[in-house]
Parts: structure tokens; C-alpha cells; sequence
């Protein structure tokens, strides 16, 4: 605004050498127009909303489990897993196989389901001091930043290679296995659309 203010007052300055009282104000009110255009512009595309955000346990670990079995390996091996079970349980009722065979794919089965579903989330969520803070999620057209106490992290939408939605985080991803968890809980319906908005077109 200064630099606009300093720059009216020059035009102002040159017009009065040439012009009488009322090009004078005439020219005044149109620069305050034209001023009061750009400022509203400017702060339209700069506008950075900021929503504090905090994580629930029971949240994140539903939302690391969605992590997980989107893994392409996971998914990979778990499809393996089930291919095995279902082949062995055919091949048993035709009784072409013995009884341990189907048995052995059941408890990998069950390991696999253990281990992915519940073991994995709980060491992630506590070795990650991230989801024990309270943070500070802003974004804007440009860029979104998450910042609290613990440190702060800053990044466009350009460097995002994918995301989607679980019921209670937007996942973002930089990489396969590099990714933020942002909570839906503390953010409007409103805001959550502009985001999603931003998300499909950058």
C-alpha cells in the first residue's frame, strides 16, 4: 500500500502541472479506485487461512491403516496371501491336498492381517512425535504450512505427487512412503472444498 500511496501522490503531483482542480479530483477518485482493485486483488490471492489442528490416537491409527494397505507390496503380498487361502481351501474340499496346507495359508493370513492392521500403525504412531502436538495447518492458492512448537514444514501443491481422503485426514504424499496426515476435525466443510478444489488442479 505504501508503494501504491507513493506512487499516486507522484501522479497526483504530475497532473497538477497540467491539469485545473477538477481533472485534479477527478484523477484522485479514480486512483483510489484503481488502488482499492489492486489491493483487494492482492489479498484474495495471498489469503492464507489457518486452522489449528490436533491428532486423536484412535484417528490416526485408522488413518495409518489406510496407509498401509494402499503399499503397493502390502497390497501385492495380501492378494498373494489370499490366492493361497482360496486355492487350498478348493483344492481341500476336493480333497486333493492335506488339511495343513489350507491351515498354513489361514494363519498367514491372520499374521499378515495382524501385523498390518494393528502392529504397524501402533509402532509408527509411537515412534512419530508428530501426532503428539498441537499444530497450526495453513494454506493458500500457492503453498500450505504446518508449523507448531516442535517445527514447521512448508511445501506447494507442485510437489505433491498424489493424496487422497480417509474418513478423518487428507493424506498428502511427496513420495511413496514420505507423507502428511491433516486432520479434517477442526477444519469447515467450506475450507475443506477449497482444498479439494486446490488438490485437483495443481
Amino acid at each position: 500500500m505504501k508503494q501504491i500511496a507513493t506512487q499516486y501522490s507522484q501522479f497526483v503531483f504530475f497532473e497538477s502541472l497540467f491539469t485545473n482542480s477538477f481533472y485534479i479530483l477527478l484523477s484522485f477518485l479514480q486512483a483510489q479506485t484503481f488502488a482499492a482493485c489492486i489491493f483487494v486483488g492482492i489479498a484474495k490471492i495471498n489469503l492464507t487461512m489457518a486452522y489449528s489442528v490436533h491428532y486423536k490416537k484412535a484417528q490416526v491409527l485408522e488413518a495409518l491403516r489406510y496407509h498401509f494397505m494402499k503399499q503397493s507390496e502390502i497390497k501385492t503380498l495380501m492378494i498373494v496371501v489370499n490366492v493361497y487361502a482360496i486355492a487350498t481351501g478348493v483344492l481341500l474340499f476336493l480333497k486333493k491336498i492335506r488339511p495343513e496346507l489350507f491351515l498354513l495359508g489361514s494363519i498367514l493370513w491372520i499374521i499378515l492381517l495382524l501385523l498390518f492392521w494393528y502392529a504397524m500403525p501402533a509402532l509408527f504412531y509411537k515412534k512419530a512425535d508428530l501426532f503428539k502436538q498441537d499444530w497450526t495447518f495453513s494454506f493458500n492458492e500457492a503453498h500450505a504450512n504446518l508449523y507448531s512448537n516442535l517445527g514447521a514444514a512448508q511445501w506447494t501443491w507442485n510437489e505433491l505427487t498424489h493424496y487422497f481422503e480417509s474418513p478423518y485426514f487428507f493424506h498428502f504424499y511427496f513420495g511413496p512412503k514420505t507423507f502428511f496426515l491433516i486432520p479434517k476435525e477442526n477444519i469447515p466443510f467450506e475450507a475443506q472444498q477449497e482444498l479439494r478444489v486446490l488438490l485437483k488442479h495443481k
